[in-house]
Parts: C-alpha cells; sequence; structure tokens
C-alpha cells in the first residue's frame, strides 16, 4: 500500500458500491440508478469505477500477511 491516497478513494469506492449492492439485495432499490439515471453515461461511469476500484482492491490480498517487502534496519 504505497500510495494511501489511491487506496482510501479505491475502498470509498467500493464500499459505495457494497452499499448500492446491499440495497439492490434488500430492496430492489438501485440507489445509483435512481440519482443518476437507469444506465445514464454517469451510471455507466459510476459503475466502471466501482469495478475498477473493486479490481484494485484485490492487490490488497498482497498486504494481508501482515508482513511487508521492505527491511527494515
Amino acid at each position: 500500500m504505497k500510495n494511501k491516497g489511491l487506496d482510501i478513494l479505491a475502498l470509498t469506492i467500493a464500499i459505495i458500491g457494497a452499499i448500492n449492492w446491499g440495497l439492490i439485495g434488500l430492496f430492489s432499490f438501485d440507489l445509483v440508478a435512481f440519482v443518476f439515471g437507469n444506465m445514464s453515461w454517469l451510471s455507466r461511469i459510476i459503475y466502471a469505477l466501482v469495478g475498477i476500484a473493486g479490481l484494485y482492491i484485490i492487490t490488497f490480498y498482497m498486504y494481508a500477511g501482515g508482513e511487508t517487502s521492505e527491511i527494515n534496519s
């Protein structure tokens, strides 16, 4: 996790996506479509950003073991 700002942004976008999916699953309510329109260009960008953030967060598994690749002296 060398770029803390990007990490926080990706986590925030993924959390927003997870909340949206929770609303879809529990109440059949798509918040993104409600706010930005059903498959409008803006909602499609938001869906794409959530997907990209999810792919980026996959790299966090490299850090899940708690060990860093840097040598502390």
